[in-house]
């Protein structure tokens, strides 16, 4: 059962601001190949600490075009914004471009675990990694799309 996001997050912050971890199936494909929108689950847990490079969060994120929205992306670098405060900047691992910018009060949660519909549990370290790979994930992921389909 598909839940709309205006719907779906409020309750996922309500959870986590109780000390539950939460588990949902995400949809879209901004974070292939780590997450499969539709097919893997994500297991979500109350953020105690700063968030760390290469964590994946549950935000309120704006873009670089002004839009809001809520997104389950990667961190990829804290800068400091015009109020000396962090700003974290994330992107989808399956983004060529584009990144949304977000503030502490904006995170709800970050991903402690990714499972796969058979039970097994996903890497959760490789993006770093895959962040490194920009100028090559295009032609990354042209063969992750072509290899899945096949």
């Amino acid at each position: 059962m598909k839940v709309a996001n205006d719907i779906l997050i409020p309750e996922l912050a309500r959870l986590l601001e109780e000390e539950k971890e939460v588990r949902f199936t995400p949809s879209g494909n901004s974070m292939r190949p780590f997450i499969e929108g539709g097919v893997d689950s994500v297991v979500i847990a109350p953020l105690h600490r700063s968030p760390r490079v290469g964590d994946i969060i549950l935000a309120r994120a704006i873009a670089a075009s002004g839009h809001t929205a809520y997104v389950l992306h990667r961190l990829v670098r804290t800068e400091r914004d015009e109020n000396g405060e962090d700003a974290y900047i994330l992107m989808g691992d399956g983004n060529l471009e584009g990144e949304e910018v977000c503030s502490r009060a904006d995170i709800i949660g970050r991903v402690v675990a990714i499972e796969r519909p058979d039970g097994k549990q996903k890497y959760l370290s490789r993006g770093r990694l895959w962040y490194a790979l920009r100028p090559c994930r295009k032609w990354l992921l042209k063969i992750y799309r072509h290899t899945r389909c096949a």
